[in-house]
């Protein structure tokens, strides 16, 4: 048993079961100020999740600015807090301005109406984006450069750099652009979402009027070219080099303005089809809306002339405050591409997944290991291919294996599982695939692998109507001796061989009779419509898993009031539904001690005096994006542990086919035990949020070392593989 088992066993069976928080550890307000909860919302015992999920993507930005991170780690994050603001225009700002154009003052379990929430947001994301754009030009970029990186303009380059830009422009750039003047034959182009532009304004020489053109910036190749030549290593912006060549692209014409310009629009459109039954049809008809959808946001280069920006609002349909002025370079995104430089000594040292101990044996036959013993594998820190690919590749090649079926919910562009899957199907075992349609932004990929395992002759189901499938699960059908057995992967993370090296997720190998037939009446449930309700281990939703996690949390609040050890730690991507944050409210009052460990929007309000007192939410942010879901129940000294598929929000739990299975081995117990504890007594990766809204990252102080989180994982990962038990 190791020091973190020990810690929490001893929690567990005493009165005081909620871990204190660490002695010599600091609470400490970082550089960048954070957001408060605003005075009109002092008494309400909701967070707005909108608010809260900036808060996230603040505590993002804040890595960035951290100096214990090394410079292109630092980079890196300031890159996934532009992406992550792209998506929050993409899906929220659309619906919330459509809210509060409805006039509408219903307000929310926040205490909020819609236009009240919209001013707070838009207040947030201002001083957000502003922060961002400072954290660059006044720390990462002067950063990079003691380090003999440069990001230059054109016009900063020497004349020998000047000329290898522009010979680069003339041979790969200037072929591929294409013009586009506006007048009244040239209607205003469609701009695609996320697409940088150069507006230019054009004069005819002895003419007064201006003319508008715009030049977008191909996507083709890298936003940053790379000067050769020796000295420090020199970038330059794509869009500057083409912004130095308007000769070339306006021959005889005077440019009298140029300057950058980048669109994003909504991405939550619906198809307008009438009665339809096809799936399909309706994703491929929203994929079309979403290219001719709503302008959400036009972030433009400092000091556009008025005219400019009047041909943008007319030509993109747009109010004025949809302007947004910042920085160059815009669209910080792209920035995750310097960070992938080959910088070591830059970066956190890199880490490659080791193989499960319990699958060591490559050479053996992965469903002899599996028969004797569930198998738990922890991602990225224990790897993806020697374990799930290697589940699925053993099957298709495995002349016993009678049938294989799988949910595809999001999976990368190099998948080996599509083209296996079909290999499987032409060989004539049983495939049958649940390919989810509408995993937001990943519609079009899903629907090319949806019809090239049909055109195998996999059976192939494009979800269900109403309900988005997010379960992670897979099953093989193996023909043994005399019998026919199953053998179930449950999982937390998507069949997804590039997010498992960045996602920390857990999945299950067993062919425990219960779960394996629970699986197949899921599978049935997604493929046939099967109404079935009394799963025997599974927690399904939308069939019994919210209605389950509510009796496990009255359960500890009964424990409570009769004076015996309570005790909740659940761990999460988000908490907003509100049936289960009651739930856990009235348990915090009745004396359950409880930790939240959630790792973006929590909808929950912590530390209130009479409501939420025995309450404690902790998110980390690291390295790794924490993805795992994993609910232990004390239950009395019968811990009950749950892992799967969904977090406690409403559209998990009420508009999405989800699992959870228990883990009931009590060494597997111990190791999601383990997992808790470590993140619990995190002081270097992990922020606490306060009952006033604020989240305050914890810290060392003195002789005390760092414990963060995945650095810990890592190191005892190592240790399982060294262990003489494990060689």
């Amino acid at each position: 048993m190791t020091i973190a088992q020990s810690t929490i066993l001893s929690h567990a069976r005493s009165d005081a079961i909620l871990p204190d928080q660490p002695t010599a550890s600091a609470m400490v307000t970082t550089a960048i100020t954070p957001p408060t909860l605003p005075p009109e919302l002092a008494n309400v015992h909701f967070f707005n999740r909108d608010l809260s999920w900036l808060d996230f993507n603040y505590r993002v930005l804040v890595e960035a600015q951290d100096p214990r991170n090394p410079p292109l780690e630092r980079v890196k994050f300031l890159a996934i807090f532009n992406s992550n603001t792209d998506e929050f225009f993409m899906k929220r700002i659309g619906l919330l301005r459509r809210l509060a154009a409805a006039d509408t003052e219903s307000t929310g379990p926040d205490g909020l109406d819609p236009a009240q929430r919209l001013t707070l947001i838009r207040n947030r994301l201002a001083t957000l984006c502003q922060r961002q754009h400072d954290i660059w030009h006044q720390e990462l970029r002067p950063l990079l450069e003691q380090n003999n990186i440069l990001i230059r303009t054109i016009d900063q380059l020497t004349p020998a750099q000047q000329h290898k830009a522009t010979e680069y422009f003339r041979s790969f750039i200037f072929p591929v652009l294409t013009p586009l003047a506006i007048d009244p034959g040239h209607p205003f182009p469609l701009i695609s979402n996320l697409s940088l532009s150069i507006g230019v304004l054009l004069r005819q020489p002895g003419q007064n009027d201006l003319l508008f053109a715009r030049v977008k910036v191909p996507r083709l190749f890298s936003r940053w070219y790379q000067i050769e030549g020796e000295g420090p290593t020199t970038f330059v912006p794509l869009e500057s080099i083409i912004q130095g060549q308007m000769s070339l692209l306006f021959p005889g014409m005077q440019v009298a303005e140029v300057r950058c310009f980048r669109v994003t629009r909504d991405a939550e459109v619906e198809a307008e089809i009438e009665d339809s039954d096809d799936l399909l049809e309706v994703v491929q008809e929203e994929l079309r809306a979403r290219r001719f959808a709503e302008t959400v946001r036009v972030q433009i280069s400092p000091g556009m002339s008025e005219q400019m920006r009047q041909y943008l609002i007319d030509g993109l349909g747009i109010a004025a405050e949809h302007l947004i002025e910042e920085s160059d370079p815009l669209g910080l995104a792209d920035l995750m591409s310097l960070a992938a430089l080959s910088r070591p000594s830059l970066k956190l040292p890199p880490w490659r997944p080791m193989t499960a101990p319990a699958l060591m044996d490559t050479d053996a036959n992965i469903f002899a290991l599996i028969r004797q013993s569930d198998i738990l594998v922890h991602h990225p820190y224990e790897s993806f291919d020697s374990s799930v690919e290697r589940f699925i590749l053993s099957a298709v090649r495995d002349p016993q294996v009678l049938a294989i079926k799988m949910t595809l919910y999001r999976t990368s562009g190099d998948s080996p599982f599509v083209p296996a899957l079909v290999q499987a199907a032409e060989a004539g075992k049983q495939v049958a695939v649940l390919v989810e349609l509408k995993a937001r932004f990943d519609e079009e990929s899903n629907i090319q692998w949806a019809q090239e395992l049909e055109a195998s002759g996999a059976h192939v189901v494009y979800g269900i109507l109403g309900l988005k499938t997010h379960t992670k699960i897979a099953l093989v059908v193996r023909q043994e001796e005399n019998a026919v057995r199953s053998y179930a992967h449950i999982a937390t993370g998507n069949y997804n061989s590039r997010t498992a090296q960045l996602y920390t997720d857990l999945g299950l190998f067993t062919c425990r009779e219960d779960l394996c037939l629970d699986v197949v009446d899921l599978f049935a449930f997604l493929t046939g419509r099967s109404l079935k309700q009394d799963y025997r281990k599974l927690l399904v939703a939308p069939v019994n898993m919210r209605k389950r996690f509510i009796e496990m949390i009255h359960r500890e609040l009964e424990h409570a009031r009769h004076g015996r050890p309570a005790r909740i730690i659940a761990k999460m991507n988000a908490l907003e539904d509100t049936e289960v944050i009651e739930s856990l409210y009235r348990a915090g009052a009745a004396g359950v001690r409880i930790d939240l460990i959630v790792r973006g929007f929590c909808c929950l309000r912590p530390q209130v005096p009479g409501l939420s007192d025995n309450i404690r939410v902790t998110s980390v942010i690291g390295r790794f994006l924490e993805h795992s879901r994993i609910f232990w129940f004390h239950n009395n000294g019968s811990d009950q542990f749950f892992m799967g598929s969904a977090d406690w929000m409403s559209r998990n739990l009420s508009h999405r086919v989800e699992a959870a299975t228990p883990i009931e081995q009590p060494g597997l117990q111990a190791r999601l035990r383990e997992i808790l504890e470590i993140m619990l007594l995190d002081n270097r990766q992990a922020w606490e949020l306060g009952g006033d809204g604020v989240w305050r990252k914890r810290r060392p102080t003195g002789e005390e070392p760092d414990r963060g989180t995945q650095h810990r994982l890592m190191e005892l990962t190592l240790q399982r593989k060294d262990s003489p038990t494990h060689k």
